[in-house]
């Protein structure tokens, strides 16, 4: 009988160390100067305590926050299309917005990939997303773990998941506990879909419809076709959102933040709500992307369904005190941001409702 080696049974590590070695630029393009070199090291190292120009900036009480997430059914349209780069920033901006609406700044990240077979063009294109999309959080892609298990996926396919580490100011802090009736809830547009609803994206569009990943949405009023819809990836508001706590440092003027993912706005808001604040929102006030109305009429879906499973366009609230809306919204369009009231908590109880 001949030796089987591991190859043999379907891992090829050989392939997986040259494969990290490909992606080591794209991972160290991300670091920053709390990043410590630990070389041969089972974990990576990140310094709280750095220099920054002149200043040393240091935390009285730092609070790590932290959040780890995937992409879902939205791999399998990656599969389907051959591209793959846009699933990795998805990853970075499920995990990183989830620490921003705590106030805290996303410091470094980390992935898991596993596959069945390792087909590193195809991860290269993941972990290049991934590492553009730290750079846009501002955090550090310090490591990960990619896995080959034969057996275990289809071919073509493979999982991933991401985890990231913020760190804010105890006083600091974004709870939502501080959120009073009469605040005001400002929305940031999402880029569409961002990572949610997919498993009934795909079930309408690819089996009820017939579609395919290179027709045409033009008839439906979106100038792109079907994949390039919906491989847009996850927009990342870090960084405007991250600049307008800073210039408020001083007072929590940003009450309450909530990501719009899993469970949409219906359940997503009154996660930060405190007792005895409600929150209602004014459904003309902002703009939807069509894929949810195209959504909507091929699925005939209720209406509470869409904003209970979809964000509706809506891919971060926050809940500003009145005194500051206008200013607040100065900030963030000075960022980027293109930012509307779409509401305000009211008194009851921590429930939504969608005018």
């Amino acid at each position: 009988m001949s030796p089987v080696t591991y190859r043999d049974a379907g891992v090829d590590i050989e392939k997986g160390e040259r494969f990290v070695e490909s992606i080591a630029q794209a991972v160290e393009s991300t670091f920053g100067e709390r990043v410590m070199a630990n070389p041969g090291g089972f974990g990576a190292l990140f310094s709280l305590d750095y220099d920054e120009d002149l200043f040393r900036r240091n935390y009285a009480h730092p609070i790590l926050v932290s959040s780890t997430d995937g992409v879902g059914t939205k791999l399998k349209v990656a599969f389907m299309t051959g591209r793959h780069d846009t699933v990795g920033t998805d990853l970075v901006a499920m995990c990183v917005n989830d620490v921003l609406v705590q106030g805290a700044e996303p410091l470094f990240f980390l992935d898991y990939l596993a596959t069945g077979r390792l087909e590193p063009g195809v991860l290269q294109q993941v972990v290049s997303g991934i590492a553009t999309a730290c750079k846009q959080a501002g955090c550090s892609l310090l490591g990960g773990e990619t896995a080959e298990m034969p057996g275990f996926y289809g071919e073509g396919e493979y999982d991933m998941a991401g985890f990231v580490v913020g760190v804010v100011e105890r006083d600091r802090l974004i709870t939502g506990r501080k959120v009073r009736p009469g605040d005001v809830i400002i929305g940031l547009p999402s880029s569409g879909l961002h990572s949610n609803g997919y498993s009934l994206v795909r079930r309408l569009l690819f089996e009820q419809e017939g579609m395919e990943c290179g027709d045409s949405l033009e008839r439906f009023g979106i100038p792109r076709t079907v994949a390039e819809e919906l491989l847009t990836p996850t927009r990342i508001y870090v960084r405007a959102v991250r600049r307008v706590l800073h210039r408020y440092r001083v007072k929590q003027v940003v009450r309450g933040i909530a990501h719009i993912t899993g469970g949409g706005l219906v359940e997503n808001i009154p996660r930060v709500l405190p007792e005895g604040c409600g929150a209602e929102l004014d459904s003309s006030a902002w703009r939807r992307p069509p894929i949810f109305e195209l959504i909507r009429e091929l699925g005939q879906v209720p209406t509470e369904e869409m904003y209970r499973t979809f964000n509706m366009g809506l891919g971060l609230v926050l809940m500003v005190s009145p005194y500051f809306v206008e200013s607040v919204m100065r900030q963030l369009r000075r960022h980027g941001e293109e930012p509307v009231v779409v509401g305000r908590v009211v008194e009851g109880r921590d429930e939504m409702t969608i005018i």
